[in-house]
């Protein structure tokens, strides 16, 4: 997230917050597509993390990149921490490491998100090259202990970095040392919205083992897959995981809402000041328990949007959904993730036998499916199978909604060429960290400076 937002407008009860969310429904024809994808940063001299400041830091990307694109500024007590297209709507921001975020434009199909994606790197690699800076697309900084990484000076994240091991043992490692690929996407309707989490929250854990990338961890393989879901199951119990209430019968915004208000805050925002409120929920702030403790203590939208950003389950419900389960990757992957969700969520048909699929599985198989899939990804058993069979039968229905959006579509829309890094995948039975560890054991004969060289955007 790019910029914490202020709205003073007066929250008036849950049916109000439920609203918020409701706000974001919008017919199909209006639906679109925004992808989020993080990298890190690194010195090509010696594949150190690069820091906030000096003439190889992320300021000075940052700063390049004001200069070559004209966006706007977006700072934070006086630092650049990001900035912002005022005509698009796209956004870069850093992560608690540095990890450089786009947070793309909404679009209207995965072209025009593949070229949004190359044209950006093109543009960091424009920027950062003269600077001997690189970009790594992995799920987990593969080399670096975590002392190694530089903080970025955000006032959530100095906030967020005090609380972590208070709640879990790895949320400082999701923090500094973790990259993911995201895709927001549009709901028409409540019942909408509800199909597409429960369908998100199931197949959330395929996901993670299509696009496991994280294998190594300071320098040497960590015995995962995707080291990265790992982590997230032990960061944050409160604001984490599969949300088991949005597979009960009649759930709904206001169900979302809550749960969202029982988790513990970070921040409130006053002006350009945060104040650390930690373990006070949102529902005990719109009771008035932070009354003395800051300025104007009645809560109010912008509160209430910059603590759903602080939520991180699965599947995170907004004005959109985003869908949390990848690794970083590839470049060829930053589109296939989208790809991947637009084909199954997109069409209703589709979704519907999506939801065939899913329906039937129980909280604990879910639960074991989140649980088994960092360390075995596609290999992890289920019922009478592995993942990897899932997995297949998922991306025929995502090429099957791909190919009926080419249907509607006026002239060549076909965008089932972005399923090609999956399909390939797929077809050997190995996902992004099977090829790591192989070459790892390979011609790399242990040497993981070449992940520096060939992963390199």
């Amino acid at each position: 997230m790019a910029r914490d937002t202020v709205d003073s407008t007066p929250i008036e009860g849950i049916a109000a917050l439920a609203a918020t969310l409701e706000d974001g429904c919008k017919p199909a024809d209006r639906f679109r597509i925004g992808t989020e994808h993080e990298k890190f940063g690194f010195r090509q001299s010696d594949l150190s993390p690069i820091p906030y400041d000096g003439p190889q830091g992320v300021e000075a990307v940052l700063t390049g990149m004001e200069k070559l694109l004209g966006w706007e500024r977006i700072e934070d007590a006086g630092k650049i921490i990001g900035l912002a297209d005022p005509v698009g709507g796209g956004a870069i921001s850093i992560e608690p490491g540095g990890q450089f975020e786009l947070s793309g434009a909404p679009l209207d199909n995965l072209h025009e998100t593949c070229r949004e994606t190359n044209a950006h790197l093109a543009q960091v690699r424009q920027v950062a090259d003269p600077m001997g800076v690189g970009f790594l697309g992995t799920g987990m900084a593969p080399t670096w202990r975590r002392e190694d990484v530089h903080a970025m000076p955000k006032s959530r994240y100095e906030i967020m970095t005090r609380y972590m091991p208070k709640v879990g043992s790895l949320g400082l490692d999701m923090m500094y040392r973790t990259s993911t690929i995201q895709v927001n996407l549009d709901f028409a309707s409540e019942a909408d919205m509800a199909l597409k989490m429960r369908v998100g929250l199931a197949l959330q854990p395929i996901a993670t083992a299509i696009f496991a990338n994280s294998p190594f961890t300071d320098g040497k393989p960590n015995g995962f897959k995707s080291f990265r879901a790992q982590i997230w199951t032990d960061t944050d119990a409160d604001r984490t995981g599969d949300l088991p209430f949005a597979f009960e019968d009649g759930f709904g915004f206001e169900d979302y809402v809550e749960w969202a208000i029982d988790v513990p805050m970070y921040f409130v925002k006053r002006g350009d000041a945060y104040h650390d409120v930690t373990g006070t929920t949102f529902r005990e702030f719109m009771n008035g328990a932070l009354e003395g403790r800051i300025p104007d203590a009645r809560p109010n939208l912008g509160d209430w949007n910059n603590h759903l950003s602080t939520l991180f389950p699965d599947v995170r419900l907004k004005k959109y959904i985003e869908m949390r389960g990848a690794d970083g990757g590839p470049w060829r992957r930053i589109c296939a993730l989208p790809a991947f969700w637009v084909g199954l969520l997109y069409d209703d048909g589709i979704l519907d036998q999506a939801w065939q699929l899913v329906k039937d599985w129980t909280r604990e198989e879910r639960a074991a499916l989140r649980a088994g899939v960092p360390r075995d990804a596609l290999q992890t058993a289920f019922r009478s199978g592995t993942v990897l069979n899932i997995a297949k039968e998922a991306l025929a229905l995502s090429s099957e909604g791909l190919k009926r959006r080419a249907r509607l579509s006026d002239g060549d829309l076909d965008e089932r060429v972005h399923l090609a890094p999956i399909e390939e995948g797929l077809a050997a039975g190995m996902c992004p960290a099977d090829v790591l560890l192989q070459r790892y054991n390979g011609s790399w004969n242990g040497d993981l400076t070449h992940i520096f060289k060939e992963y390199a955007y």
